[in-house]
């Protein structure tokens, strides 16, 4: 599964595969925002450590390694996607 991958140990890969990630090329294609948002779906409250995780698997680093501006800019991405999803349930009547 993702035990090639650094960063992520048993918990955050059973995270990723109860959010219907099961491979490293899914997590790839999907990007470390887009992932950590499908595991915050399920019902989970990941910590963003775990967005710090991903980040750091799919650039092969240390989590602590990804840069405050790194972070910064994935705290925008995540917070881009998330107004976009809240629109889309409000236009849709999923409120």
């Amino acid at each position: 599964m993702f035990h090639k991958l650094r960063n992520l140990g048993k918990s955050s890969s059973k995270m990723l595969h109860s959010a219907g990630i099961h491979s490293e090329g899914q997590l790839r294609a999907m990007g470390s925002v887009a992932a950590y948002l499908a595991v915050k779906k399920t019902g989970g409250s990941p910590s963003l450590n775990l967005l710090w995780a991903i980040e750091g698997a799919l650039t092969d680093r240390d989590w602590k390694e990804v840069s405050r501006n790194e972070r910064t800019s994935l705290l925008f991405q995540l917070d881009d996607n998330e107004r976009r999803e809240n629109e889309s349930d409000n236009l849709s009547g999923r409120v």
